[in-house]
């Protein structure tokens, strides 16, 4: 294991759920693991497809693209660059995003799973890691401790405690 921690997700009253028991775990059919392509989001991609082995479960991945969050989307917060910039600095990160997305496939494909991809663009993506695991029907949500975002998750809180805060679902932080 890579040092992970399961996390029970909030009651819809907001009050904490009990632990989860090792029956609901095992119940786990759908894996939703997201991923920024840092160092410690591939270990908690390498969890994720072990526990998807281990449980028989499918695994999405998503990457949520979130440039310059404060100033707004891809087109907004390069809106002022010249056109041939503009264009080079989407592409770079539809590119990264892509690199992400395919790696982790590949994993999951070598492991005999059955995954696909999801890349988003959000401002908030904790939002989109948990409409993203609703919207496929996942079970559990796999996210790393932290990312890429460094000093500005001091700022502005991490991805990864609004994920386990907000979630409905159990959520596996791996550090």
């Amino acid at each position: 294991c890579c040092g992970c921690v399961l996390r029970a997700s909030a009651a819809r009253d907001g009050s904490p759920n009990e632990p989860r028991s090792e029956a609901e775990f095992a119940a786990v059919k759908h894996i939703l693991v997201a991923t920024d392509g840092s160092d410690l989001a591939s270990k908690a991609v390498s969890e994720g497809i072990r526990l998807a082995e281990s449980l028989h479960a499918e695994v999405t991945f998503l990457t949520v693209t979130s440039p310059l969050a404060s100033i707004g989307g891809h087109n907004d917060a390069f809106a002022q660059l010249p056109d041939n910039f503009r264009r080079q600095a989407l592409d770079y990160l539809d590119a990264d995003a892509n690199r992400t997305l395919s790696t982790a496939l590949s994993a999951a494909q070598a492991a005999g799973l059955t995954a696909d991809t999801v890349s988003v663009e959000n401002r908030h993506p904790h939002e989109a890691i948990i409409a993203t695991a609703a919207s496929k029907g996942a079970d559990l949500i796999v996210v790393a401790s932290h990312g890429r975002s460094g000093f500005k998750s001091l700022l502005l809180g991490s991805v990864t405690e609004k994920v386990v805060m907000h979630s409905h679902l159990p959520v596996l932080v791996c550090r």
